[in-house]
This record gives C-alpha cells, structure tokens and sequence, in this order.
C-alpha cells in the first residue's frame, strides 16, 4: 500500500514539476488533477507500460535502448486522453547561452511538445526514483 500510495505522490509531483518546466504543459483543476493524474499514471505505468515496452522490442533493440523513452510519449499522450483537465500544447523555447553554447529560439510544434514533454517527465520521474533510494 505504501508503494502505491508512494508513486501516486512521485507522479502527482512530477505532473507539477512539469508545468512549471515546461510551457506548453497545462494542468486545470488544481490539486484534484494532479492526484487524478498522478492515479492515471501509476496504473498506465503498471498495465500499459510493459505492454508497449514488448511491442517496441525490436526497436530498443536496435537503437540500443534510446527508443524505449517514446513509450513515456505514449503514455502522456494517453493520459491527455483519460484525463481532459491536462494539456500539452505547442509552444516556443526562448532559447538558452551559457559559455558559448546557444540554443535558438525555436517554435516547438504538438508532436515535438510531446516528445520533450515525456523526455521532462521521464527524467523528473528518474531523478526523484533517484533522490529516495535506498
């Protein structure tokens, strides 16, 4: 009952931190949402997730693993379609210097606003498995 009560909270956390991250991602509803999404998650994570990761199979074979973050792609994009109050919408990157290195201003189309927005919350989902490890 912990663990699930555990990443309930992890993904409900990880929804806010990616609306403050990320523009393009909106959450209506207040704190309601984001337990209704964090529920959304937990269970698409338990009976979606391993379903999607064996029919990608073959293709995490072949790049080696760097396809397997597109079934997060898939499961945001699913939870946009279970849960109406969360968003994620085209939106534009202002850009980023820092020592030399510049990122550009860019216009981040829907499909592109996905990808960044599973790749966010996949590292966000990581870096909190990561901070709680025992």
């Amino acid at each position: 009952m912990r663990a699930v009560i555990r990443n309930i909270v992890f993904y409900s956390f990880s929804l806010f931190a990616l609306t403050q991250i990320l523009s393009g991602v909106k959450i209506t509803g207040g704190v309601e949402t984001y337990l209704l999404g964090g529920v959304a998650l937990s269970l698409m994570f338990l009976l979606i997730k391993p379903i999607l990761n064996i029919l990608t199979l073959p293709f995490n074979i072949v790049t080696l693993g760097t396809f397997s973050f597109f079934t997060n792609v898939i499961i945001l994009y699913l939870l946009t379609l279970f849960v109406p109050k969360i968003k994620v919408s085209s939106f534009i990157f202002q850009g980023i210097s820092y020592s030399g290195f510049t990122i550009p201003r860019t216009d981040v189309n829907q499909i592109l606003a996905f990808i960044v927005s599973g790749l966010a919350l996949s590292a966000i989902i990581t870096f909190l498995s990561w901070l709680i490890k025992k």
